[in-house]
């Protein structure tokens, strides 16, 4: 199974356009967002072409090929227009033979960390920037970057898991990272 990765949309039409043209080219079976998919947050500058009506259309015109967690800027008024779950904390998912805790971030991360198992990978967004290490008893940290809003200089990204792979990809498919398991 291929799965898309993508975090912090932030209510940019024009990025979460670009992230669903990167999800047909990629044929991905699934897309897992963590996060943050309609409101900018008061810590962030409006992202390009800021409509979140038209990115509950978007997001809704493929709901059957979504999972989502629940990001720091996500409601309950934002799940009574999205027509998929947005409300977990997280979510596993197997990567060859590691688990995968996914979160956004906000509550589980680095300096507060889940229950994980010796080797389990840690996934979420939040920070806006890419990033991929190695933690504690053979555990890995993995962040997507930012659909809409890169920081510290990274681009506008996205992650594929495949075959126990992670590649790091801007949004015009461009792979800068690879993590094989």
């Amino acid at each position: 199974m291929k799965i898309m990765i993508a975090s912090d949309i932030h209510g940019s039409a024009l990025y979460c356009r670009e992230m669903l043209e990167a999800l047909k080219r990629e044929q991905a079976d699934r897309l897992l967002l963590l996060g943050d998919i309609l409101y900018h947050g008061p810590r962030n500058d409006l992202p390009e072409e800021y409509a979140p009506k038209k990115v509950i259309s978007m997001l809704n015109d493929v709901k059957q090929k979504i999972y989502c967690v629940r990001g720091n800027c996500d409601t309950e008024v934002d799940q009574m227009v999205l027509e998929f779950p947005i409300m977990a904390d997280y979510c596993l998912l197997p990567a060859g033979n590691r688990m995968v805790y996914a979160t956004h971030g906000h509550r589980y991360h680095l300096d507060a960390l889940p229950p994980l198992q010796p080797g389990d990978i840690l996934l979420h967004g939040h920070t806006h920037i890419p990033d991929w290490e190695e933690f504690g008893e053979g555990n890995i940290y993995l962040n997507p970057g930012s659909v809409s809003i890169p920081k510290e200089g990274s681009c506008h990204s996205y992650m594929v898991l495949e075959d126990a792979t992670f590649l790091w990809k801007s949004l015009d498919g461009k792979i800068y990272h690879t993590l094989a398991l």
